[in-house]
């Protein structure tokens, strides 16, 4: 836990450059689309690392009872204000491996957590562990597959024989990308059983001239939920998502 990565001192920074760009946009709305078939009615759900708020307002304005939770003080701030108008929604300052009751809830949300963990694996252990059966997981997670695939495209061939790994490490740079392929063949050995798998962002982060991610969103949104559940391109996602049954 020590070693984890929160963003205390630069809540603001994070909020703008996550959900403040065409990344953080286009990675809530696909994360949403992903989910809607599996919270069709009203659920207890718990947001664990659920930063702002953003996923947290979009379940709470369906009706559902959202606990959001957050290692960072600076960052829970943010969401006492994002949310103060929202009823259904309770706010906690605490680390993921300090909840331990994930039982209560029908579904569990760790979106953008795991690649700041020093022990990601242990942290989707843990998940598992406490929940009660039947509930549901999703998990998103930094892709380090795809990571590699755009370090290439790029040319960052020394960055790549490195393992990928900075000299310094860049504040909003993810210390533990995932292998998603290896993610999911963790999650079944311990009992989880796959709902459903998507890649988002699996064009936006390649497209040559950037200045189409914003000119021309709307065809790129279409194109990313036309196949960010199909092979091979939900392999190609800068994130990985993964619906998971306990």
């Amino acid at each position: 836990m020590k070693n984890d990565r929160i963003f205390d001192g630069i809540a603001d920074t994070f909020s703008k450059n996550i959900y403040g760009t065409t990344k953080g946009r286009l990675r809530h709305t696909i994360l949403c689309d992903v989910l809607a078939p599996f919270v069709a009615k009203p659920l207890k759900a718990i947001d664990v690392g659920g930063g702002t708020g953003v996923m947290a307002a979009h379940l709470a304005s369906q009706g559902h009872d959202v606990v959001l939770t957050d290692a960072s003080k600076d960052v829970l701030q943010q969401a006492e204000e994002n949310l103060k108008l929202l009823e259904g929604v309770t706010i906690r300052h605490q680390y993921l491996q300090e909840i331990d009751d994930l039982n209560h809830f029908d579904l569990v949300l760790c979106h953008a957590v795991l690649e700041w963990l020093d022990a990601p694996f242990d942290a989707i252990t843990h998940l598992f562990n406490n929940m009660r059966n039947g509930a549901t997981l999703s998990l998103s997670f930094f892709n380090q597959d795809a990571n590699l695939f755009a370090n290439a495209i790029y040319g960052n061939f020394d960055y790549i024989a490195k393992g990928l790994k900075a000299k310094k490490q860049v504040r909003l740079n993810p210390k533990q990308p995932l292998s998603a392929m290896k993610v999911v063949g963790f999650c079944e050995s311990l009992g989880f059983k796959v709902k459903a798998k998507a890649g988002i962002r699996c064009f936006h982060d390649y497209m040559r001239d950037i200045s189409h991610q914003d000119s021309k969103y709307e065809e790129l949104l279409s194109l990313e939920r036309q196949y960010c559940m199909s092979e091979p391109y939900m392999w190609l996602g800068k994130y990985f998502h993964i619906v998971l049954e306990k």
